[in-house]
């Protein structure tokens, strides 16, 4: 069981980067669905999403002008 286990998770680790990564996942996961099974197409996903730099998302921060400053 341990070991389908880890078969699993190797199947779906593009996937599974990818939503680390903050990438699109749903694209991905249907590609890894189709065409995982596949050795050449899934080190082409694992590449892509190895290749493409992890997304980020910048969120204004609170911004105090009353705050003294000391030179």
């Amino acid at each position: 069981m341990i070991f389908l286990t880890i078969l699993v998770l190797m199947y779906f680790l593009p996937t599974i980067l990818a939503a680390h990564r903050g990438r699109g996942v749903a694209g991905i996961l249907l590609l890894n669905l189709f065409f995982g099974w596949t050795i050449i197409g899934w080190f082409a996903l694992l590449a892509w999403v190895l290749a493409a730099g992890p997304r980020y998302v910048v969120v204004p921060g609170y911004y105090n002008s009353d705050v003294r400053r000391y030179h």
